[in-house]
């Protein structure tokens, strides 16, 4: 009786068709490796909800789609086209959540094929490389807390031109100006560099010297921005 309610209307003599078992098995083993992706993902790392979720689900979707196609050339070529026009419709993402999107692809892609034991082998090594990467920190830089933007503003009748450059040369190993901004109807300037401090515990000192130089204006010290989307 299940095998007739689930069998496809254009099915033939001479395509397989997958049992509902065989259908919930596989859904369900993705949906396992989905959420243990996402635990892995939320590792020490930033993160939205609607990510992680998708993360989660990815995996699941795939499977099913693969089984859809059952061995169909033409129809694999057609799942493959509408995953590139979703890649086009979605924002620029970070590396490691393009990562993460091609990881649970590849996941999915095993459980749609029927290769239970390998998605989860496959999952389960990468799973633990991530996170052992992200516990050594690998491919941070030793500069990392070191690189900073910073933001001074300066009066209009104050030449911004390499008036801070003796100081850039004392407290920092490398600065570069990469914004100007006119603010408060032109009376004032508002400055941002990209500069790599050369000693953390001179940050205080630092900015105090630079207080000296724009008047006690208004000085931001954060952390080197980057550009960061949400998929």
């Amino acid at each position: 009786m299940l095998e007739t309610i689930f069998k496809g209307l254009f099915d033939t003599s001479t395509s397989s068709v997958i049992s509902p078992g065989d259908f919930l098995l596989c859904i369900g083993i993705s949906l396992v490796i989905g959420i243990f992706l996402a635990i892995v993902y939320t590792y020490k790392g930033r993160y939205t909800q609607s990510f992680v979720v998708t993360l989660a689900l990815i995996p699941a979707v795939v499977c099913m789609v693969i089984m859809m196609v059952n061995g169909n050339v033409g129809a694999g070529v057609a799942v493959a086209g509408a995953f590139g026009l979703v890649r086009f419709r979605s924002v620029p993402g970070t590396a490691k959540e393009i990562g993460a999107i091609f990881l649970a692809m590849g996941a999915g892609l095993a459980t749609g094929m029927g290769y239970l034991a390998y998605a989860v082998l496959f999952v389960a090594v990468m799973g633990t490389a991530s996170l052992l990467y992200a516990r050594l920190g690998f491919g941070r830089g030793k500069t990392a807390a070191q690189n900073k933007t910073l933001h001074i503003t300066i009066p209009e009748n104050l030449d911004y031109t390499g008036v801070f450059d003796e100081l850039f040369k004392e407290y920092t190993t490398g600065w570069e100006l990469v914004n100007v901004k006119t603010t408060n109807m032109g009376s004032l300037f508002k400055l941002s560099y990209n500069v790599t401090l050369s000693d953390m515990s001179k940050e205080k000192e630092f900015i105090d010297k630079l207080r000296c130089r724009n008047g006690n204006l208004e000085i931001i010290l954060c952390r080197q921005e980057t550009a960061v989307y949400e998929l």
